[in-house]
């Protein structure tokens, strides 16, 4: 039996000695929460560094360790103080954590530091492959361990391996700094699926890799060796639950069970009904932006004074990496910041800013979420930042507003929170006011619209998808490359087409007959194709078939005075020979009053783009947008929609500029095979461009004679450069 196996840096535990005696207690981050599922389920395993240096136990302590981490289901890699210091303190959070947020004056390249970075993803290969087996699933977390797919991959190919970066990627421009850039993306080319929070993430990646690893790119896939590695977004949730229904029992609770900082939360809120209270919770991180939400706080209050002894600040501050010097350093600007504005600002009955630097209980986490006016999550740059999802989700009375950064990765989906630039003073100050000032109304239309969102895609739904989409990408097998067509490949089909009795032509039709039209319905056929399939049709033993993603309207409009087989909406209608109009299964449309308003929002917000209605698909054309942000609109609207078809009656259909949710069981390989059955062809040729008539390439017998037009990725023979040759083609191959 086949097993999921989940690499991270730490474990999901916590492990600590307490006079002798070994306490366990399971964490609590997000990504604990998002893997439980997968790691409880099965003989799933989870391997990662226990949090203990291999030097400080006795070999008894060691064999606990194991032992309590074996009923965890977990494997320990060893790891010293020293791997500790250059691996993790070292290049993972020296070079690799100011570098992929963008703080480049913080980041160091150390070679010592590199190497042991080396070292440590080699340990963890070596615990991975003590405990895989041919057939099972390897899903890699976070940047501490970039190398580690690559070396999984070189000694054990028959495994799936998934890869998922918890941090931003920053641009190419800034990637290309690094000293061993084309390693660390060598290694992450090593797994079937790379994902990320945002598109945003997925497009530097892929730009990285087309720019220093000189690859092919097709959309989000990467051809790369005799592998085709996919790249996508999974944006990470919460467990909604969790947090909501604590803050439903949060209100329940007697007063004498209140903690104290509860306790000193209502007597704040009683004491002044106007009074409102602004949060901040973060990790003491300078990509946290904490300063200058002070400072944006501080300026809000100066530009607003109206509000001074009306609002206040409640800082939390986490703990971390305190024995680095850019965190002690950040500390005490913390500190100093704090004390300056509160020893300026404060009165008698009234301080700003209320600053806690240390963790606290989840109950006091959500005494703070449930008690606080206005979340203000203005990280300078941050891959996800689940708090933003984690306050909305407290928000039972559907009232308090989100200020929000544009610079997190959350900022992509929470588009009903007050987005800010964390730089920005001003803007972040009248976002305040405007917080502070909105109408209940208001307030409750945004919630509802962003717990709507963030309740249906949890961690959980998070850990689902990036499987699933781990699960195909691993079936994918390397389409065979092509041949170029050339004259005697030619002068050999066209010898096999004269001595052939009966004849069958496949002919798409868009990109293959006729070239691209910024508006599709100007692709009409021209005087010279009328007059070659008439030519080629006077033959009674030639048929030509027209196998299109066009509507029946269209193609009958067209063609329907032409004696030819007619495949219209990607093989939903048939019509042999001018005959009559069959279909090829029972299908239904009601689906569409759903998918419609969705492609409708992303066409209103996307100038260039349209929809085309037909009978049993939408498709969405972006031909004429710009192509930067079509290629965003793209990504947002696929997993909009892939998260929506979520059975196996629709599918979303990738074409030339169009993206088209249709009914899985229509494709143009099933209306070929259903052409071929009807008749005993001994020639079959078949030309395409899109990745539509793949379909119909991988259903034709190995006798037939198939050719893309353009791409030479595909399931056909051959392959030519050009719509402009196919008639061409066409000719030479037919003229006798």
């Amino acid at each position: 039996m086949s097993k999921t196996v989940i690499v991270s840096n730490r474990l999901p535990v916590d492990l600590k000695f307490e006079k002798e005696e070994l306490i366990v207690k399971s964490s609590t981050g997000g990504l604990a929460t998002g893997m439980k599922s997968v790691h409880s389920e099965g003989n799933g395993i989870w391997i990662g560094w226990s949090g203990l240096a291999k030097e400080n136990l006795s070999t008894q302590q060691e064999e606990q360790v194991i032992e309590a981490l074996a009923a965890e289901k977990c494997i320990q890699v060893p790891l010293s103080e020293k791997d500790i210091e250059l691996y993790y303190y070292g290049f993972s959070n020296m070079a690799l954590w100011p570098l992929f947020h963008y703080f480049q004056a913080y980041t160091e390249f150390e070679l010592t530091q590199w190497e042991s970075y080396v070292e440590v993803n080699q340990k963890f290969a070596d615990v991975v492959l003590e405990h895989v087996n041919d057939g099972d699933t390897v899903w890699v977390h976070d940047y501490q361990l970039l190398l580690l797919p690559e070396l999984l991959r070189k000694k054990n190919p028959n495994i799936t391996i998934g890869f998922f970066l918890h941090i931003p990627y920053p641009s190419y421009e800034l990637f290309r700094t690094c000293p061993w850039r084309n390693e660390l993306l060598q290694g992450m080319l090593g797994a079937d699926l790379v994902g990320f929070h945002t598109y945003d993430y997925a497009r530097h990646f892929i730009s990285s890799v087309s720019r220093i690893k000189d690859v092919e790119i097709n959309f989000n896939e990467i051809s790369f060796g005799n592998r085709i590695i996919k790249v996508d977004s999974f944006p990470m949730g919460i467990d909604y639950d969790k947090y909501h229904n604590a803050a439903l029992d949060h209100d329940k609770y007697p007063e004498e069970s209140k903690s104290e900082l509860m306790k000193n939360l209502d007597f704040h809120n009683k004491s002044n009904e106007e009074s409102k209270l602004i949060l901040s919770i973060d990790r003491m991180d300078y990509t946290k932006g904490i300063p200058n939400r002070i400072k944006s706080f501080e300026y809000f209050l100066n530009k607003y004074p109206e509000y001074k002894g009306k609002v206040r600040l409640v800082m939390l501050a986490v703990p971390s990496r305190e024995n680095v010097p850019q965190y002690q350093k950040l500390k005490r600007e913390t500190d100093e910041l704090v004390g300056r504005i509160n020893g300026d600002l404060s009165t008698i009955s009234w301080t700003p800013i209320w600053y806690f630097y240390r963790s606290l209980p989840f109950d006091d986490l959500i005494d703070l979420y449930v008690s606080s006016d206005v979340a203000m999550v203005t990280p300078i740059r941050d891959g996800m930042n689940l708090v933003a999802k984690e306050y909305v989700a407290t928000r039972t009375k559907e009232n308090g507003v989100l200020i929000l950064s544009e610079m997190a990765g959350v900022a992509k989906e929470m588009h009903e929170a007050l987005i800010v630039n964390p730089n920005n003073f001003d803007q972040t100050a009248d976002s305040i006011k405007n917080a502070l000032e909105m109408p209940q109304e208001e307030q409750k239309t945004r919630i509802q619209a962003l717990q709507k969102r963030i309740s249906r895609y949890t961690v959980e739904r998070w850990a689902k998808e990036f499987l699933k989409s781990l699960e195909a990408a691993g079936k994918i097998v390397p389409v065979p490359v092509a041949k170029e067509m050339d004259e005697a490949t030619r002068a050999e089909i066209a010898e096999k087409y004269k001595a052939s009795a009966k004849r069958l032509l496949l002919l798409d039709y868009d990109g293959t007959l006729v070239g691209f039209k910024n508006n599709p319905s100007d692709a009409i056929p021209t005087q010279e194709i009328y007059d070659l399939l008439d030519k080629i049709a006077e033959d009674p033993n030639t048929e030509i078939a027209i196998i299109s993603g066009r509507d029946r309207k269209t193609l009958e409009g067209w063609f329907g005075h032409k004696e030819l087989t007619l495949v219209t909406d990607h093989g939903a209608w048939l019509r042999k020979n001018g005959g009559e109009w069959t279909t090829l299964d029972q299908l239904k449309t009601s689906w569409k009053e759903n998918i419609r308003p969705v492609i409708e929002s992303f066409t209103d917000s996307t100038p260039g783009t349209l929809i085309e209605e037909k009978e049993y698909s939408l498709a969405w054309h972006y031909r004429k947008a710009d192509p930067e942000m079509a290629a965003l609109r793209t990504m947002e609207l696929k997993h909009v929609l892939k998260s929506l078809l979520f059975n196996n009656t629709l599918s979303l259909l990738e074409g030339n500029k169009v993206l088209e949710v249709k009914n899985s069981n229509i494709n143009k390989g099933r209306a070929a095979s259903r052409i071929i059955s009807n008749d005993k062809y001994d020639f079959i040729f078949a030309i395409g461009d899109d990745w539509t008539d793949e379909f119909m390439f991988e259903e034709l017998p190995d006798s037939a004679h198939t050719v893309k037009v353009g791409n030479v990725k595909t399931a056909a023979q051959y392959y030519i450069k050009s719509n402009n040759d196919v008639l061409d083609l066409l000719k030479s191959i037919t003229s006798k």
